[in-house]
């Protein structure tokens, strides 16, 4: 009755049970393949055709195994794309935490990276919070972010509103920036002719006029040729805006 229950119980994570860097044992494993390899081939089809495409049946073909083979290696899809996850949260280049540099270019830093890797690969921002993200690379994400906040000042029961300040607006602003992409190339344009498009479609309805009118007069003033150009000033310019957010705060506290 005991094991029954255990069995029925959800997995939390992959990094929890033992599983991250385990083989099963016994013969039969499918020679030149490893977790490594599964991992890797993962990543590349995720990139290229997106999380709803993705199973363990096209893996094995990209493989060119059979399916059970890659169960050698992974219980579950679940534990796969968790171990991706985590994979991909390492090409991140974080801060020296005992380099001289100041804490507000450390936050853009880690800001740009994180939005860098959710542009790349598009489907993470589907899974960040479907996991525990507890595995080594995001772990080290997580303890630079830490590490850069506390310099900044503020009391400790302000830290996880900064990060969340920060670090979900680059979370909500990747990942619309990789819808944006992704619709693109779903149409065969680039994004600077599918965001024609979309607007010359938009200018056709009536009872949108007013509304583009004033946000073709706001984007004028902010300029940019490109859609490039565009995301990335409204990008530099609201972290601006969050650095001198969190510099506020820290001198309210110290005046209070």
């Amino acid at each position: 009755m005991a094991k029954a229950a255990r069995e029925s119980q959800p997995r939390t994570s992959v990094w929890l049970e033992s599983r991250a860097h385990r083989r099963r044992g016994g013969g039969g494993q499918p020679s030149g393949l490893d977790r490594a390899r599964i991992v890797e081939v993962t990543v590349r089809l995720l990139d290229a055709e997106g999380l709803s495409r993705f199973s363990m049946r096209r893996l094995a073909g990209e493989l060119n195994v059979t399916a059970m083979s890659v169960y050698w290696y992974v219980d579950t899809k679940d534990d796969l794309l968790e171990l991706a996850l985590d994979e991909v949260m390492g090409e991140m280049r974080l801060p020296d935490p005992d380099a001289d540099e100041d804490w507000r270019d450390q936050v853009r830093a880690l800001a740009r990276e994180y939005r860098t890797l959710l542009v790349r690969h598009r489907w993470v921002s589907a899974l960040v919070g479907v996991f525990l993200n507890i595995g080594p690379k995001n772990l080290a994400f997580s303890r630079a972010v830490q590490h850069v906040v506390r310099r900044t000042g503020l009391p400790a029961n302000r830290l996880t509103s900064a990060i969340a300040a920060v670090f979900q607006f680059v979370y909500g602003y990747g990942t619309l920036e990789g819808h944006l992409s992704a619709r693109a190339a779903a149409g065969g344009m680039t994004v600077d002719e599918y965001f024609q498009q979309a607007l010359s479609t938009a200018n056709a309805a009536p009872q949108a006029a007013d509304v583009l009118q004033e946000s073709q007069e706001i984007m004028a003033a902010r300029g940019g040729d490109t859609v490039a150009e565009m995301l990335e000033r409204d990008f530099e310019f609201a972290l601006e805006l969050l650095i001198a957010g969190i510099e506020a705060m820290v001198a309210r506290e110290r005046e209070a």
